[in-house]
């Protein structure tokens, strides 16, 4: 039998009580386990960061998680950070690099929330830092007074394209909300793969046919078995790490 692909999933590094913690939220794993049937492994995010090329090189895919804090604006020549603006500079300089690398050794990547933001910004594009104040634009956050499964419902439809258009069977899907930032400016190489009723890029892809790279705005590892468009997406992925270990084994 083939071999469970590897899956590197970047942590946060975070304060809990007196010290600090390298943290994955168990949804991500989960979703990683019984929605891709990989094995994950934990990418510490550490300032310096670890030797990130020999890393990848022993894994089989890479998944760009979702979390509370947002990407230091200087990353990406943006205005200066609004008060009570959460940030992880350890995870900046893990996770920025890694796409890159990523891309360049043809790993397979998964991104979802602050992973697509990611995405976004390490290949040169920009955010908006409070989309909820940009004339036009709706506010994409959730009602954080409300239960789990209301914040993770579905929030607004999205237009889709390509292969998201392909997975889900349709050029339309609904999608839970749940982010204060977004894409402004499009990063080099992506292509559009779904857009919000407002004009706001939801989903991208990497332009290449050696490299599988997937970001979506929305968080499809949330009860991803019971949704089959969300659990569709992380099969696409699961598909190319496979693909991936085979060519490693």
């Amino acid at each position: 039998m083939p071999r469970a692909p590897l899956v590197g999933l970047p942590s946060d590094s975070k304060p809990i009580g007196h010290h600090r913690y390298q943290a994955v939220g168990e949804k991500y794993v989960r979703a990683v386990v019984e929605a891709a049937g990989a094995i994950p492994v934990m990418i510490p995010s550490m300032s310096p960061p670890l030797p990130l090329r020999e890393l990848l090189e022993r894994l089989d895919g890479l998944f760009l998680t979702g979390s509370y804090s947002n990407i230091e604006p200087h990353h990406y020549s943006g205005p200066a950070s609004y008060p009570g603006n959460l940030h992880d500079p350890a995870r900046d300089a893990t996770s920025l690099p890694l796409v890159s690398l990523a891309i360049e050794m043809h790993l397979p990547v998964l991104a979802v929330c602050r992973g697509m933001q990611e995405v976004n910004v390490a290949l040169g594009g920009t955010l908006h830092q409070k989309v909820h104040d940009v004339s036009g634009l709706n506010d994409h956050r959730e009602d954080e007074s409300a239960d789990l499964d209301v914040q993770y419902g579905p929030g607004h439809p999205v237009a889709l394209s390509g292969s998201l258009a392909r997975i889900a069977g349709a050029d339309t899907a609904l999608v839970n909300s749940l982010h204060g930032q977004g894409v402004d400016q499009l990063g080099r190489g992506l292509v559009v793969e779904a857009i919000a009723p407002d004009g706001l890029i939801e989903a991208v892809r990497l332009d290449s046919d050696q490299s599988f790279l997937l970001a979506v705005q929305w968080h499809p590892e949330w009860k991803v078995t019971e949704n089959p468009f969300y659990l569709g997406i992380f099969q696409e992925f699961a598909a190319a790490c496979r693909a991936r270990a085979a060519l490693r084994d």
